[in-house]
């Protein structure tokens, strides 16, 4: 029987190599947005990161690159209000969104985020994925399905990547995987594909890289 949104397989060499050449060469911070005004020209194609607040997305981002101190974690979560902009290669952004789900933003700050957000991801023509990235020890959180469901409404493909993988042990594994299956089959926009990664360890970046690299 195959399952649901099984996990994602290790590229081929091919494929893989496409996804090591995307992020061997130069990648630069091109601006922190807080408008739409302020986007870069939509001349590239790009991916974003979303997450809840410590989740690993500047981990994942540096691991990524290969650059450690790319994108930078705040010490207080909800501190970066702006959409951050990078470059990969000549022809691609990596999109870092800012993190959701604290508790301690004064509540304007969060509607005025929440707007942002809905027009970016409604509006932007060159956005071919949104990766949301889920804790693999927590799975998916009721905090989480706010964004899931802004992702179907704006019609944006996204994909789930399992952080701190190598924080779970394998016993425990299938069970948080079991509620994350069970949490994105009610979500029309979900791909029906799950990486598993650690920023630590380096697992499963490989196999993001290529498949950033082969979107279409």
């Amino acid at each position: 029987m195959t399952l649901p949104f099984p996990v994602a397989q290790t590229p081929d060499p091919q494929t893989a190599e496409q996804g090591r050449l995307l992020f061997a060469g130069e990648t630069e911070f091109v601006k922190g947005v807080v408008a739409m005004s302020g986007l870069p020209p939509a001349d590239r194609m790009e991916v974003c990161f979303a997450g809840r607040s410590n989740v690993g997305k500047s981990s994942l981002i540096n691991a990524l690159t290969g650059r450690k101190g790319l994108a930078r974690a705040s010490n207080t979560p909800g501190r970066t209000q702006e959409i951050n902009y990078f470059t990969a290669g000549d022809d691609h952004y990596l999109v870092d969104l800012p993190g959701y789900g604290y508790a301690n933003a004064p509540l304007p700050v969060v509607e005025k985020w929440q707007r942002l957000l809905k027009q970016y991801l409604s509006g932007r023509q060159t956005l071919r994925r949104a990766f949301v990235l889920i804790d693999a020890r927590h799975g998916i959180k009721k905090v989480d399905e706010d964004i899931l469901k802004l992702l179907d409404t704006s019609a944006v493909t996204f994909q789930c990547v399992l952080t701190k993988a190598d924080k779970v042990k394998a016993k425990d594994r299938e069970a948080v995987l079991a509620q994350v299956r069970q949490a994105l089959s009610k979500h029309p926009a979900a791909f029906p594909e799950i990486v598993l990664t650690s920023s630590e360890k380096g697992d499963g970046i490989e196999t993001l890289r290529a498949i950033i690299a082969t979107l279409e």
